[in-house]
Formats: C-alpha cells, sequence, structure tokens
C-alpha cells in the first residue's frame, strides 16, 4: 500500500511541470528581447533577456517551457521588431497575442523598463483583455503591404522632386524659365533631364545641374512608380477578383484594404472589427440628453483613406449612391456624416468578400 502511494505521489510530482500554465510576456526591441514569465496566480517567476535572431528566441522558448506548460504568450509589436519570434511561437504551437503598450498614466505612476513591460505583457494575456491575434505576414497580403509602402515612399519623393524643380525654375532668369518651364510635369522633367549647360556663371552652372539632377530623378522615380503599379495590379487581379469587381475599387484601394485584413481572415471576428480596423465605426459620443454619435479618429488610416476614396469615386460616378447622399441630405445630415455612414456601408458589402479573397489566395499558397 505505502509503495503504491508513494509511487503515485511520484507520479503527480512528475506531471506538475506540465499542469501549471505559465504565461510569456514579452517587451520587443531591435537588438534585444526581454521576457517575463508568470504563473496562472500571476506570480512572477523570472526575467529573460535574448538577442534578436533565432538562437535567442530558442532559448527564450526553452526558457519558457522550463517552468511548465506555456501555451499562451503577448508580445508587443508583432508586426515590426517581434515579428520574427512571433512567427517561431506559432510554428511552435503557442498562442501568441499582440500586446499594445501600457497607457501613459500606468507609465507614470508604475515607472518604466522592459521587464516590468515584459511582465505587464504577460499579466494582459492572464487577464484575457487582450484579443488580437497577430498577421502572418506570408502570404498575398503581406506582398501587397510591402509593394504599397515602397510605392507610397516613392511617390512622395517624385512630388518633392517636381515641386523642388519648379520652385527653382520660378525664380530662374526669365529666358531660362519660359524654355524649361511645361504644364506636365514629365515634359518639364525631361526637358530639365537634358540640360548641358545654361552659362558660365557660378549661379548658372550651379542651376544646370541641380535642375538636370532634379529632372533625372523625376524620370527615375516615375519609373519606379509605373513598375509598382503593375505589381499591384497583377496582385490584385490575382488575389483580390471579388474585391476588383466591385465599383470604385482599384489597385491601391484593394490592396490597402487586404494589406490591413492581413492574410489570417480569422482575426477578423466580424464586419464590425474590420470596421473598428478601418476606423469607420460610430462611436457614441452622448452626454446628458443629447444623443449623438462621432467619427472614429482611430484605426489604420491608410484603410480609412482606401475607403474614402471609393466612396468619393461612387458619390461622383454611381447611381444608387448618388440617390442615397441626396436622400439623406434632405434628412439634414451633414456631409461628414453622410461619408461615415457611406464608408461603413461600404466595410459590410466588402467585408465578405475580403474574407473570400483571402481564404482563396491562402489555399492556393
Amino acid at each position: 500500500m505505502g509503495l503504491v502511494m508513494r509511487s503515485c505521489l511520484e507520479t503527480h510530482m512528475n506531471n506538475l511541470p506540465e499542469a501549471n500554465e505559465v504565461i510569456l510576456g514579452v517587451d520587443t526591441h531591435l537588438d534585444v528581447h526581454v521576457g517575463a514569465l508568470i504563473s496562472e496566480t500571476g506570480r512572477l517567476l523570472g526575467t529573460f533577456s535574448v538577442e534578436t535572431n533565432n538562437a535567442g528566441y530558442l532559448k527564450l522558448l526553452s526558457w519558457g517551457q522550463s517552468y511548465g506548460l506555456l501555451r499562451r504568450a503577448g508580445v508587443e509589436g508583432t508586426g515590426t521588431y517581434g515579428a520574427g519570434l512571433t512567427r517561431l511561437l506559432q510554428d511552435h504551437g503557442l498562442e501568441v497575442w499582440e500586446v499594445n503598450r501600457p497607457d501613459r498614466s500606468k507609465r507614470r505612476l508604475q515607472g518604466k523598463t522592459d521587464p516590468t513591460d515584459a511582465e505587464n505583457a504577460a499579466r494582459t494575456v492572464l487577464a484575457d483583455s487582450s484579443h488580437a491575434i497577430p498577421k502572418t505576414r506570408s502570404g498575398a497580403a503581406e506582398a501587397m503591404r510591402e509593394v504599397s509602402v515602397v510605392r507610397r515612399s516613392a511617390v512622395k519623393a517624385k512630388t518633392q522632386a517636381i515641386n523642388q524643380l519648379r520652385a527653382l525654375l520660378v525664380s530662374a532668369p526669365q529666358g531660362i524659365r519660359e524654355r524649361l518651364w511645361k504644364s506636365k510635369s514629365g515634359d518639364c522633367a525631361k526637358g530639365c533631364a537634358r540640360l548641358r549647360s545654361l552659362g558660365d556663371t557660378p549661379l548658372l552652372a550651379a542651376l544646370t545641374i541641380a535642375l538636370r539632377l532634379l529632372g533625372k530623378r523625376w524620370l527615375a522615380l516615375a519609373e519606379e512608380v509605373d513598375e509598382l503599379d503593375k505589381t499591384l495590379e497583377h496582385l490584385t487581379r490575382t488575389h483580390a477578383i471579388r474585391l476588383r469587381g466591385q465599383f470604385g475599387i482599384g489597385a491601391q484601394t484593394a490592396a490597402t484594404l487586404l494589406a490591413v485584413a492581413g492574410d489570417n481572415p480569422e482575426r477578423l471576428r466580424n464586419e464590425a472589427a474590420l470596421a473598428a480596423l478601418c476606423g469607420v465605426s460610430p462611436l457614441q459620443a452622448s452626454s446628458g440628453k443629447t444623443v449623438r454619435h462621432r467619427l472614429n479618429r482611430g484605426g489604420d488610416r491608410s484603410a480609412n483613406n482606401a475607403l474614402w476614396t471609393i466612396s468619393m469615386v461612387r458619390m461622383r460616378d454611381d447611381p444608387r449612391t448618388r440617390a442615397y447622399v441626396a436622400r439623406r441630405t434632405q434628412e439634414g445630415l451633414s456631409s461628414k456624416e453622410i461619408q461615415r455612414c457611406l464608408k461603413r456601408y461600404i466595410v459590410r458589402e466588402i467585408y465578405p468578400l475580403i474574407l473570400a479573397d483571402l481564404a482563396e489566395s491562402v489555399a492556393r499558397c
């Protein structure tokens, strides 16, 4: 009898570390990640720092598993500094939650250190107050995001180049201005790129170099934008067929919306979640006897801008949308309120299309 009890006790002790769940929280940085481990009861078990490479990620995982059953982790910056760690943890079967940084008032009261932030990330998961699923960043949606990021910077630099070129021409000698100033940006840049010499004086020699380089820069950036546009067109025609079939949705807006949704459609529980993600969900702004809603200024602003573009195109060319705007205007709604309603209705329309396109894209990949 005593041997049986001792055997049962030893079995229980051997299974105890696996039965006790532990939760990992990670504060991510460029060169070092700091992890903190807490128990089911919220007791801090320890902290651990690792380098940001696969060897360091595996050390962090092994360290956490040595304390018990590790199934959940809260990570700050899953789409930036913590992207590599997030992928490794998910590959090892962990549920990874995206954790926002603590609010500023809490930081002012409690102070800030990397171990503290890591512990707060773990406690957020323990309290079940973090439900954001990280993007997988491994499919067509991530490819669209990368191309869109590069295109956005190229367009900005291209606009800056032509503005600088025109500013130089405005203050240039009248003869040079009349010779090189063109209403079309492409013609103006081509003329400046072909310059050889405007004169022998230091001013004219410097102006020649500045105009020629700006012209060549604009032309090079224009080629980049054209190539990126072709890439987005191909990606959206291949992986966003349903979305592209809707009125007013082009390659850039479709790519932006799919990139915001991510490659794992299970992140979007319903259309309200997508509306909140795009910053078009109506927010309560009631007080006292006043009952009203206001515009949502949160969410992803690039997705909000994409919905704004779609709504503007439809308000201009879509008969059904024009009739809706006229009716709501007669009811006394302002233009901002009408636009907010339109963007919310667009989300309702495209939500099942985004899910279908993403599911098909994942199955294809």
